[in-house]
């Protein structure tokens, strides 16, 4: 009994990031079915396929990826250095300003206004929280339990998601911006009153340890120096650190192509092949996050030590691709609903691929380790958006090369199945590299 006891408060602390995570989540997840709505009557109003909405969506999504590409690491050193609940505390806020400006209004200047506000605080902020949220888990949750622990955080957003759409689909478009920035609010307040510091920031880590964790060669300069503005060197000498590593960032940088060119081209494609709206969209979304949400927070737990989270994140990626092949070929409005299923298993790979990362470098390295795949995320963000929204808007048009609207969502799908491939070159490898392993030693005198 007395060694668990240690334990609880951090437990404690989970549940209160769970219900941080959800609160800003919730309110982030209420908006999308509403947004290409509301892009589309500031835009093109009466119309269902607009190039304008299709092109600044694009643009939008290659900005934020290249600020984040900047901030994503930075943010995750500084939190080894601050404290995880510091670092939340800028994006949280920030995030409740764009949601204001629409709240108010959706009149074009009014959007046009939103569309900067929120282009630059994303420029700073977009997957902080997540990123942060992360290293959090993985400051109190030990390597054997930590990606059933991922599973769940990527449940609890799961089930924003669901709640947040479900929602949308009986609220106005006004009420729906009026309630998201409420409850972002609420976000920020609970998390600065009841989320406790993480363990790291109580004394986990010293500069000592800090400095006897870094790959051997690294000198001391250095060292303080990856703490707070990482450099290029930085992000490569962890890359290096472990082929474990170097792999799983390689998955996530197609994955979040994948993602990101399916965020900018799918709804746009329903909406100009099915003439989906916002009440169709909430329920393509709900179908989808409640897949996810009974596959994370029930099913992975157990296929997890069955198979190996090396292995399931194969198999998330594979079904991943399945259901956007779905999409992409669609040829009745009921077909979507049917793709969105799939989410069962595609969810999967994203909480595995974050908890191999994190069991690759040190418990005082787990920000920059989750900032560094967020950061290569951000590279994809930069480069997915100039790709997948000027083919979107092409293959949408009178113009199109040939007849298949569909035909960008699938070259998305082409992403995920190379992301699919390479994970079947990831093996389970010890949580901590040789490397750094070697340097701890030496450090503590043994070597």
């Amino acid at each position: 009994m007395t060694s668990l006891s240690p334990t609880k408060p951090w437990l404690w602390g989970l549940s209160h990031l769970y219900m941080t995570v959800f609160l800003h989540n919730f309110s982030m997840f209420m908006v999308i079915p509403a947004i290409t709505d509301v892009t589309m009557s500031a835009l093109c109003p009466g119309e269902d396929e607009c190039s304008l909405a299709i092109y600044l969506t694009g643009i939008q999504q290659a900005m934020m990826g290249l600020g984040t590409l900047v901030m994503m690491p930075l943010i995750g050193n500084l939190s080894d250095t601050y404290g995880r609940k510091a670092l939340l505390t800028l994006p949280m806020t920030l995030a409740v300003i764009p949601l204001g400006v629409l709240a108010y209004s959706r009149t074009r200047n009014f959007f046009y206004g939103y569309y900067v506000i929120r282009t630059l605080i994303a420029m700073i902020c977009e997957g902080s929280i997540n990123c942060l949220a992360l290293a959090y888990v993985a400051d109190n949750v030990p390597d054997n339990r930590r990606a059933p622990v991922f599973g769940m955080l990527s449940g609890i957003g799961s089930t924003a998601f669901v709640c947040g759409n479900l929602s949308t689909r009986f609220l106005t478009i006004s009420s729906t911006f009026q309630v998201a920035t409420i409850v972002a609010m609420m976000g920020v307040v609970y998390m600065r009153i009841f989320l406790p510091e993480s363990a790291k920031d109580v004394g986990f880590s010293t500069d000592k340890e800090e400095q006897c964790l870094l790959k051997k060669g690294t000198s001391k300069k250095n060292s303080k120096m990856m703490k707070t503005l990482p450099s290029l060197d930085d992000t490569l000498t962890l890359l290096k650190s472990s082929l474990t590593f170097s792999q799983a960032a390689v998955v996530a940088f197609f994955i979040n192509i994948g993602d990101v060119g399916l965020h900018a081209s799918l709804m746009y494609y329903l909406k100009a092949c099915f003439h989906f709206n916002k009440n169709q969209f909430a329920d393509l979304m709900v179908i989808a996050g409640v897949a996810g949400t009974i596959a994370q927070m029930l099913l992975m737990p157990v296929l997890v030590p069955a198979i190996g989270e090396e292995r399931l994140l194969s198999v998330g990626l594979f079904f991943g691709f399945l259901h956007i092949f779905l999409y992409s070929v669609a040829w009745s409005a009921w077909v979507p609903y049917v793709a969105a299923m799939f989410s069962v298993l595609a969810v999967f790979s994203t909480p595995c691929l974050r908890s191999i990362a994190s069991k690759q470098v040190g418990p005082s390295e787990q920000g920059k380790a989750q900032g560094c795949i967020s950061g290569i995320c951000s590279f994809a963000n930069v480069l997915s958006p100039l790709v997948f929204s000027p083919l979107t808007a092409i293959f949408l048009s009178t113009n199109a090369p040939f007849k298949f609207p569909g035909f960008s969502v699938m070259c998305v799908g082409f992403a995920m199945m190379v992301a699919f491939f390479q994970s079947l070159l990831i093996r389970a490898s010890p949580p901590i590299p040789i490397s750094i392993n070697k340097v701890n030693n030496e450090c503590s005198g043994n070597a």
